[in-house]
């Protein structure tokens, strides 16, 4: 992949984040912390509401990706695969560790898809999936 196409698909998953955000924000979470990174993970969105913590994955796409006339429509979600999932949940473990929090602590995963108008990039659909097991 050429860097250009990494810009964009970067830019893409820009935007996604932001709709999220404010999604959230407008459904009573605090976004604490965006886009923790380390070298074997990384956690879109570290956010809080009603003393419970979340860690949530935002999978981004444009409309022309979701379409496909033969097998219908492709999910962003189907982009949490088991190795993503195990990298997520090792920056899980070090975001808990790092702000010494306990792992018994009151916290959930979930993940928000969003589907993006190509050209304009405006909101196409968002959907939140709570509480996964990972």
């Amino acid at each position: 992949m050429n860097n250009m196409a990494k810009t964009e698909l970067r830019n893409t998953g820009d935007v996604g984040e932001e709709y999220a955000c404010v999604y959230l924000e407008r459904e009573g979470y605090h976004v604490v912390k965006r886009n923790y990174l380390r070298k074997w993970g990384e956690i879109d969105i570290v956010a809080k509401r009603h003393d419970v913590l979340y860690f949530i994955e935002v999978k981004t796409r444009t409309l022309n990706f979701c379409l496909n006339v033969e097998a219908g429509w492709y999910r962003p979600e189907e982009n949490l695969h088991s190795r993503k999932l195990g990298r997520i949940k090792r920056a899980i473990q070090s975001y808990l560790a790092e702000s010494c929090i306990s792992i018994e602590s009151e916290w959930e995963f979930s993940a928000i898809t969003v589907i993006l108008k190509r050209a304009s990039k405006e909101l196409y659909k968002l959907e939140h999936l709570e509480n996964l097991i990972i």
